[in-house]
């Protein structure tokens, strides 16, 4: 009985310990959430790990990095521009079409996010010109051509803000050539139902693109896709110079890798000419 019924001093014991352990408890429920809480970098940390990530090439973990910092910080059109590029550099990545083109649509929305919120920027203009013909090359004839003139349109409107910025002149380049060069069948299309594309041609690819390269000589994107130009204005044999110095150049953008590819075939068949 004396168990059951504990003098008053053995009880003021039992009660504080019973207490206690219930504010540690307490603290073990608390502490996770309040931790979590404290392990969150503030966005500029989150913006120098995700830029940091893009660097590397490691494209899902930057995406996953400018998510969060497009969470912390909704509505600046840099995030978006950055997320954009992402979901973009994740299809070179992607091996089936139907990804790709869920991707390359994410890309879109978030690169005209980012001209809604920023018009005036020539990235945000550029990056939605390349958004619009990544997408286009993953659709029906029709929506590619459709999607061609804006291509033309947002890298020109980039040069109307900014005349000096080389990815402007490299997306009109690259449009150039291409129109240019257009099979048969897809100018057919184009002209029956738009009337036909704006006039291209392969010398003006040949001059955005050498202005490009003038721009940011570093960057061998721009280098290798001069080549290409030159390659579809004839000029065989600068074009096989473009194409070795692009290639002697170190990676720098993850697009780089496909392009490279081509550019290495494509020397292969130039030979020594």
């Amino acid at each position: 009985m004396a168990h059951d019924n504990p003098p008053p001093s053995v009880r003021g014991k039992r009660r504080w310990r019973a207490l206690h352990r219930g504010w540690n408890m307490a603290l073990l429920l608390f502490l996770p959430a309040t931790c979590l809480v404290a392990a969150t970098p503030p966005p500029a940390e989150l913006l120098r790990q995700a830029t940091a990530a893009e660097a590397r090439f490691d494209t899902k973990t930057a995406l996953a990095l400018f998510l969060q910092a497009d969470a912390a910080q909704p509505g600046d059109a840099a995030i978006q521009q950055k997320i954009s590029r992402q979901y973009s550099d994740l299809a070179l990545d992607t091996p089936d079409a139907a990804g790709q083109k869920r991707l390359c649509t994410e890309a879109l929305h978030y690169s005209q996010r980012a001209v809604e919120l920023q018009p005036a920027n020539a990235i945000n203009l550029v990056s939605l010109a390349i958004s619009y013909g990544k997408l286009g090359e993953l659709c029906d004839t029709r929506t590619e051509v459709n999607y061609s003139r804006l291509v033309k349109q947002y890298a020109e409107r980039a040069l109307a803000v900014d005349p000096d910025c080389d990815y402007a002149h490299h997306v009109l380049g690259r449009w150039h050539y291409a129109v240019a060069s257009l099979d048969s069948a897809s100018r057919f299309i184009a002209w029956l139902v738009y009337g036909g594309l704006p006039g291209a041609s392969t010398a003006e690819a040949v001059r955005h693109l050498r202005r490009a390269v003038e721009l940011a000589p570093g960057l061998p994107g721009h280098q290798l896709e001069l080549g290409f130009a030159l390659l579809a204005d004839g000029q065989r044999r600068a074009a096989r110079i473009a194409f070795e110095q692009g290639l002697a150049m170190p990676q720098r953008e993850k697009y780089e890798v496909e392009v490279r590819e081509r550019a290495l075939a494509e020397l292969a068949k130039l030979g020594s000419d």
